[in-house]
């Protein structure tokens, strides 16, 4: 038995290892791809003025490739976004069995879309692309190997990570909840749309709850609504899992959070909050501050909030806690500010939230600016309060330190103003702007700052993918569990009732404020956008509310419910990296949460924060 065992262990892992590398070599070179032929397509255009009509068209069918090879990385190393609060605190005994369950919950989902993805690929080849004349398939196909990937990378995970009576259980587990919900369709038909509350809210929060990842967790509750509420072919699923992950806005995702590790790793992050610290260091509550600025400026370069966090905290919190700053007290700030800078462009959620709503991505830059600067205005107050026991270690930073730290970090803090004035003056789009900021870095990086470290370059290509694999996946599901939504009438019933909240244009922003908080919480920022923004947009401007508006108001709310625990997940990455225990820093969060909440009500009752300079 144990060398039975053992067989089972080593070829599992031997083939994960050689999938995982294989498919991370080919990440790691789309990514760079796309930067190379964005960036290029720019170049053509704006200096030699001969655009490439291909680059928009191979740069779309490469990056369904990209996000599918970077979900399989995600898989592989287990990032996909998932809530972890339920399962942690259940004895250890269940938590391998919850465990295993959700292992398996992915093997289900990818074995199960696997036939539709390979007809819906079919049914694309009769699809000729306009620019390259090649079939559509050739893009399609990216659904079918990513999930055949997905599948063997699950499968050998779970042979390795799980004995064969947790399997057993997790599989009887899967089956009566099955047999369950197909005995009882004759029920679920006769309550008529009440049955979405069965599929799409206590299934998923059940699958959510047991450590399911939600991209997974939606996606099989809405292939379980489809398959058995309706005739629809199950492809419909594919079809907007596509239409959502492939929408060429979207492609700012990898190529931004691959901007926010590589002005990390260039010196640029680090430029910025040195001469930050140079100008506020000797105030009580001053590295406070410049938590927040540096927050405020690195969220208007990298668009992930990860990536911001990252590299602004290793370079504060130690001269933060030698003036006697606790670590729960720091990660809250730092979770707060994260909450705060949501609105800043070029975020993910502002292009995701333009993208699924059609409003305007350069008004909503724009409109972002201001919105956040209220938020980080309030924190300052909270911080001030809370910094009065802090010991001074720093004496005032001469003029002489100021300059030189304000000439070293210049090139730095051009960069925000440089993306913003070429998404404005029209040289490059919200896509392509990133590559502009990648250019720009790579050659501070080499030629100013010269702390290039080539050794991290491919890892950080990798991670590019995994983590624009795992956020695009979620995309997808959650573009299908809103398809399903909306064809089943939901979309009518619910603008029908947010219409009809007592007290107009304030009872409508109130409601929507603690829904979004709710669902930032539960959902994740980015699939609470996607979900329910083509849901309620049409509801606000049927109100008479300026879309820019609604759009700050609804991203605020969200980004408090991420950073607000015990469920945020945001939360817990800024425990993670600031490397203190969630319940440090648990109960110290709150009075920075509610500091926010106050503003945005600030920002909610006057319209003219977030419109006053379109």
């Amino acid at each position: 038995m144990r060398r039975a065992g053992a067989s089972r262990w080593s070829a599992g892992a031997r083939l994960d290892f050689l999938l995982t590398r294989l498919t991370e070599s080919l990440a790691a070179l789309l990514v760079a791809l796309e930067v190379v032929i964005l960036f290029a397509g720019v170049v053509s255009r704006y200096v030699f003025h001969n655009p490439l009509t291909w680059s928009d068209e191979l740069a779309s069918i490469l990056f369904l490739w990209l996000a599918m090879l970077g979900a399989v990385i995600a898989l592989h190393k287990s990032e996909h976004m998932r809530l972890t609060a339920v399962v942690s605190r259940v004895p250890a005994s269940w938590r391998r069995t919850l465990e295993t369950v959700a292992a398996l919950v992915i093997v289900v989902f990818v074995l199960l879309i696997i036939e539709p993805a390979w007809r819906y690929g079919e049914q694309e080849w009769a699809i000729i692309t306009p620019a390259l004349s090649i079939h559509n398939s050739w893009r399609a196909s990216a659904l079918v190997v990513g999930m055949v990937l997905m599948a063997v990378i699950a499968v050998a995970q779970l042979a390795i990570r799980s004995n064969s009576r947790e399997i057993g259980v997790a599989l009887v587990a899967i089956l009566c909840v099955a047999a369950t919900l197909w005995l009882a369709r004759p029920t679920l038909f006769a309550i008529g749309n009440y049955n979405l509350v069965v599929f799409f809210v206590l299934l998923v929060a059940a699958a959510v709850a047991a450590g399911v990842p939600i991209a997974f967790a939606f996606g099989l509750s809405t292939l379980a609504y489809l398959a058995l509420m309706t005739h629809v072919p199950l492809t419909v699923v594919v079809g907007r899992m596509d239409e959502g992950m492939s929408h060429i806005v979207l492609l700012a995702v990898p190529l931004f959070v691959f901007l926010g590790l590589l002005i990390e790793m260039a010196g640029l992050a680090r430029a910025m909050v040195d001469f930050l610290a140079s100008l506020l260091g000797h105030v009580r509550g001053g590295l406070s501050y410049v938590l927040l600025g540096a927050m405020y400026l690195v969220s208007g370069i990298s668009g992930s909030k990860a990536a911001d966090m990252a590299a602004v905290a290793p370079v504060l919190f130690p001269e933060m806690r030698q003036r006697g700053a606790k670590g729960g007290e720091l990660v809250a700030l730092l979770a707060a500010s994260a909450a705060m800078s949501e609105t800043i462009p070029p975020s993910l959620v502002l292009i995701t939230l333009g993208s699924v709503t059609g409003i305007s991505i350069a008004a909503l830059f724009t409109g972002g600016l201001l919105p956040a600067l209220v938020l980080a205005l309030a924190l300052v107050v909270v911080a001030r309060l809370r910094s009065r026991s802090e010991t001074l270690t720093a004496g005032r930073a001469s003029l002489r330190r100021i300059a030189r730290t304000f000439v070293i970090a210049l090139p730095a803090l051009a960069l925000p103003f440089l993306i913003r004035t070429v998404v404005v003056e029209g040289i490059a789009t919200a896509t392509e702007v990133s590559t502009i900021g990648i250019a720009y870095s790579f050659a501070a990086g080499i030629l100013i700052y010269r702390r290039m470290n080539w050794q991290r370059f491919y890892p950080m290509l990798v991670e590019t993918a995994s983590l624009s694999g795992a956020i695009l996946l979620i995309i997808g599901a959650a573009t299908a569990m809103a398809w399903a939504l909306t064809q089943s009438g939901f979309s009518q019933a619910l603008a029908a009732t947010m219409a009809a909240m007592p007290g107009g244009k304030a009872g409508f922003l109130a409601v929507s404020i603690v829904a979004f908080a709710v669902l930032g919480s539960v959902l994740e920022g980015l699939p609470a956008i996607v979900l329910f923004g083509p849901l309620l947009f049409p509801v606000s401007r049927a109100l008479g509310i300026h879309d820019v508006h609604y759009a700050m108001v609804v991203i605020l709310a969200m980004g408090i419910g991420l950073f607000a625990p015990p469920f945020g997940l945001g939360f817990y990455a800024a425990c993670a990296i600031g490397r203190v225990p969630p319940d440090e820093a648990m109960g110290r969060v709150w009075p920075y949460l509610g500091a926010l909440l106050f503003a945005l009500g600030v920002v909610a009752a006057l319209p003219w924060i977030s419109t006053g300079f379109l």
